[in-house]
């Protein structure tokens, strides 16, 4: 796919004045004279979100324990109907989707279910650049199985430090692989997977897959049950602005809800059975036999307006304009700041068919210093090791002249060295 961009202000201006998605802007608190270009990492509190949790202080207030029976929007029933909400985000049925837990101890909750070596299959094929946490989580589902990380967890090397070949992973389906879990966006890079290719190809070993998409959900349109995807496990604080710490959400196909889920909790029963208080645990036949304990409520509540906001929008307009815009940043930066004395690089793949919701821009020597420039510049970007600097302009609360005045400005910092005023130590949250 091309574009045609120009590197004028006016451009950028002409570019928001058509943007069929700028009447979500004003739903969202924007950090007061600042561009916020984070929103892979922690998405803006929205006016409805706000309204919401409100309103469940206020049943919490008015009808005290009532409240998980009482009013429109019983408490009891909130993780499978905001499930509902999300399963259109992602393309599964609703009993398909649950919010629940958090991403990691999801993985843990599916993973002890989908993995069960047996025989010669013994083996998880995951991948080097996936976010650490996978990883621990992984190992130590491999340990509670009583076997050896050191030999079961199969990491699927990158070439370049960046990218991930997809023939590479397709290679690695041998027969000892028992389970596969890939994240559907590489964090750090932004390369997005062929998720339908690499279902295909599994399922064709007869090897169960998974996927982690906190990168993609909310940003990039799925089609989880028409690729039968076997499970998957994605946040809801990035793209789908839930609030930080707010809970994840767990699928799994409905072809799988006879399995027992082994990690077990009473919030996981029947909800017809829950409260009958059984020794023995009678999983719901749904996605939600998969939760563990009470929802925490007061931080579910901003998650249900969150994807209102994303349904209103379309996910096919989120996606649409997330591509646009992703291309203006890197033609901007590509043009403005990849010659020399600049030396910016796109760490992040130019197709936008290949890319999540974000750009990763690279500066070989000084990019952690560039980042600390950013924010006394009033931009928040985020730092990652050794030398990314990743920008997400997010489609629906960010504009074509804000990336544009980010370039500016990173052009600025370089042009004045004001990076060299600060330290080349990271900050402990980066």
């Amino acid at each position: 796919m091309t574009y045609k961009f120009e590197s004028n202000q006016a451009f950028a201006k002409k570019l928001d004045s058509e943007d069929i998605l700028s009447r979500f802007r004003h739903k969202f608190y924007m950090p007061h004279d600042t561009i916020y270009m984070d929103g892979n990492s922690l998405g803006l509190l929205s006016t409805d979100a706000e309204k919401n949790i409100n309103r469940v202080i206020n049943e919490w207030k008015q009808t005290a324990i009532k409240g998980w029976m009482a009013g429109d929007k019983p408490w009891f029933y909130l993780p499978e109907e905001i499930g509902k909400k999300c399963a259109r985000v992602v393309g599964a049925d609703e009993k398909e989707v649950i919010l629940t837990g958090s991403t990691t101890v999801n993985i843990h909750s599916l993973i002890s279910t989908f993995y069960t070596p047996q025989g010669n299959r013994t083996k998880i094929l995951a991948d080097e650049l996936n976010f650490p946490s996978d990883i621990y989580a992984l190992k130590g589902q491999i340990l509670m199985k009583g076997l050896d990380p050191d030999k079961e967890l199969i990491l699927v090397r990158s070439e370049d430090g960046r990218y991930l070949d997809e023939d590479n992973i397709v290679a690695s389906m041998t027969d000892d692989i028992a389970l596969i879990f890939l994240p559907s966006v590489l964090y750090k890079s932004g390369q997005l997977l062929d998720m339908p290719y690499l279902i295909r190809q599994a399922h064709k070993r007869d090897i169960l897959i998974g996927f982690d998409c906190c990168h993609s959900a909310g940003v990039v349109p799925h089609k989880f049950h028409e690729w039968g995807l076997d499970f998957a496990v994605f946040c809801s604080y990035k793209y789908i602005n839930g609030g930080p710490g707010s809970p994840a959400f767990l699928y799994v196909n409905s072809t799988h809800f006879e399995k027992k889920p082994l990690l077990s909790g009473w919030f996981g029963c029947g909800k017809d059975k829950q409260f009958d208080m059984a020794l023995e645990f009678e999983h719901a036949k749904n996605a939600g036999g998969w939760q563990i304990s009470t929802q925490a409520l007061l931080s579910a509540a901003p998650v249900e307006s969150a994807l209102e906001i994303i349904l209103d929008a379309g996910m096919h307009n989120i996606r649409e304009k997330s591509k646009h815009i992703t291309a203006y940043l890197a033609y901007l930066v590509e043009k403005d700041l990849s010659k020399a004395p600049y030396e910016f690089t796109i760490g992040t793949p130019l197709d936008p068919e290949k890319r999540g919701g974000h750009i990763a821009i690279e500066h070989a020597t000084e990019a952690v210093r560039i980042s600390k420039a950013l924010l006394d510049h009033n931009i928040i970007p985020d730092f990652r090791p050794p030398n990314v600097i990743r920008l997400a302009p997010v489609p629906l609360y960010n504009t074509y002249h804000e990336v544009w005045k980010v370039v500016q400005t990173l052009k600025k910092i370089m042009d004045t060295t004001a990076y060299k005023h600060y330290s080349t130590e990271r900050k402990t949250v980066s």
